[in-house]
């Protein structure tokens, strides 16, 4: 297969439905880096570690970097997305299917949000594939062996942040107990500056890694390909992602800091550092073994392992159940909107 930019740039010029497929890839790109990727410096702002600003210009550079250098040395959670499902042997077919999966993404997010249902556009996307294979091929279009990965992040999002988070608390504040508090606040400052820049370069790994591999899927049914096992992703794939995500990181996301940082726990900044390494870690381990996660989940989850250290009453509960209504509503929702706007999508192209 031939993945080139040129004929990627003549694709997308000859070919409509390829050309809106890549655009609405790049759009929920750069509304995750927008709307998701401010969750990663949360923390830092909140124990006023650094400037708004300054925070989300340090993300937008890691997110670019997590995105570049995590896909070159371990592509794993883009092949997993894009081997989760399988479009069928008819390209054209597979191309539209694909196209409609994106849109219901957007059609999905939009009454959620008038709704006030809580989103995570890692779940809409895998939810929105899997409709669309099925509304193709019926249940064979799921790979089982890929989507129990999925089921797999659930639980880990959950149990593996929280426990990260409490462990990596428990142990920071074992060793540094008998510090000056003082020196102490000024060492973890820094850490914690550290530990954000961090967790935006896993986020960039773990969420741009998830639309490569839509965008790799589209350019293979765009060269007729039904797959893309053994194809490497290219390096200018990988720099287009990484960029529109670190713009969409850049325009900031001030409320979602709010919401993570301050209305979950009210953190120190041993605190945030704390829950900043364990997202990171938790983050790592999941993109090297290919288990797509929702990175919010993942850190919200840590901040709350972070709050049990002291007493489990500082933790805002609430949170849990959002969590858990994302996985009721998502999957299904955006599943069966997928599956119908295939099927729609199909009728008419």
């Amino acid at each position: 297969m031939d993945v080139s930019l040129a004929n990627f740039v003549q694709q997308v010029l000859s070919s409509p439905v390829l050309a809106v497929t890549v655009a609405l890839t790049l759009g929920v790109i750069f509304v995750n880096g927008w709307t998701d990727a401010p969750n990663a410096i949360a923390t830092c702002v909140t124990t006023r570690c650094m400037r708004v600003r300054s925070a989300i210009i340090m993300s937008a550079i890691f997110n670019f970097l997590g995105v570049l250098i995590m896909t070159h040395i371990n592509a794993s959670v883009a092949s997993t997305i894009s081997n989760m499902v399988d479009f069928g042997a008819d390209t054209h077919a597979a191309i539209v299917a694909l196209c409609a999966a994106l849109f219901s993404i957007v059609v999905y997010s939009v009454g959620a949000a008038k709704f006030g249902i809580p989103t995570s556009e890692s779940h809409s996307l895998i939810a929105g594939l899997t409709g669309a294979a099925i509304a193709l091929g019926g249940a064979g279009g799921v790979n089982m062996n890929e989507w129990a990965k999925v089921l797999y992040g659930l639980v880990l999002s959950l149990v593996g942040g929280f426990l990260f988070g409490f462990i990596v608390c428990k142990a920071v504040t074992v060793l540094c107990a008998g510090l000056d508090r003082r020196r102490a606040n000024v060492f973890f400052k820094y850490a914690q500056i550290f530990g954000a820049a961090a967790m935006s370069f896993m986020h960039g790994a773990q969420d741009g890694q998830k639309f490569i591999g839509v965008l790799f899927l589209g350019m293979a049914f765009a060269n007729g390909q039904p797959g893309v096992e053994g194809v490497v992703i290219p390096v200018w794939l990988m720099l287009l992602c990484s960029t529109m995500m670190g713009v969409g990181t850049s325009v900031g996301g001030e409320g979602i800091i709010k919401s993570v940082g301050m209305d979950m726990v009210k953190l120190e900044k041993y605190q945030g550092f704390s829950a900043d390494l364990a997202s990171s870690l938790s983050l790592l381990v999941m993109t090297l073994t290919g288990i797509p996660v929702s990175t919010t989940h993942v850190k919200t989850s840590s901040i709350m392992g972070v709050g049990a250290v002291k007493r489990l009453s500082a933790i805002n509960f609430s949170v849990v159940k959002d969590m858990m209504l994302t996985w009721v509503f998502t999957f299904p929702g955006c599943g069966l909107i997928s599956f119908l706007m295939a099927r729609l999508f199909m009728f008419f192209f």
